[in-house]
C-alpha cells in the first residue's frame, strides 16, 4: 500500500491548521512539536524530508530554495491570508486523500 502523506507546518502556519488535520486523523508535526523554532528554512526543509513530511508554508523562501534545486518530500504553499483556514484545512484533506507520499517527492502544490 502506498505511504500516505504525513505533513509538517511551518512556525508561521496557524496551529488550529495542525488541529484540524489532526481531527481528521492525518499524521501532522507542528514546528512547536518538532521544537524547531527558529531554525532557519533550509535546515527545516531538510529536516521535512528525512522525515518524509510535506512542508505546509506561507513563506516563499521555501519556494526559493525548492527552486534552487534542495530536495523536499513536497511543498504546499499558501500566501498568508488567500484563503480561510477552513479552506486549507480542506484543501490539505483532500490532497492527503488524492496523493502519495511519492507522489509529493519534490512536487510543490500551490494552495
Amino acid at each position: 500500500m502506498p505511504e500516505r502523506i504525513r505533513y509538517y507546518l511551518d512556525e508561521n502556519v496557524n496551529p488550529a491548521i495542525a488541529a484540524g488535520l489532526r481531527r481528521a486523523e492525518i499524521d501532522v508535526k507542528t514546528t512547536q512539536d518538532a521544537g524547531y523554532l527558529g531554525v532557519d528554512d533550509r535546515t527545516q526543509l531538510t529536516l521535512a524530508r528525512q522525515e518524509i513530511r510535506v512542508i505546509v508554508t506561507h513563506d516563499d523562501d521555501f519556494l526559493i530554495l525548492a527552486s534552487q534545486g534542495l530536495e523536499h518530500a513536497g511543498i504546499a504553499y499558501c500566501r498568508k491570508g488567500a484563503r480561510s483556514l477552513g479552506e486549507i484545512i480542506h484543501i490539505l484533506v483532500l490532497l492527503y486523500e488524492v496523493a502519495t507520499a511519492d507522489e509529493m517527492l519534490g512536487r510543490i502544490e500551490y494552495l
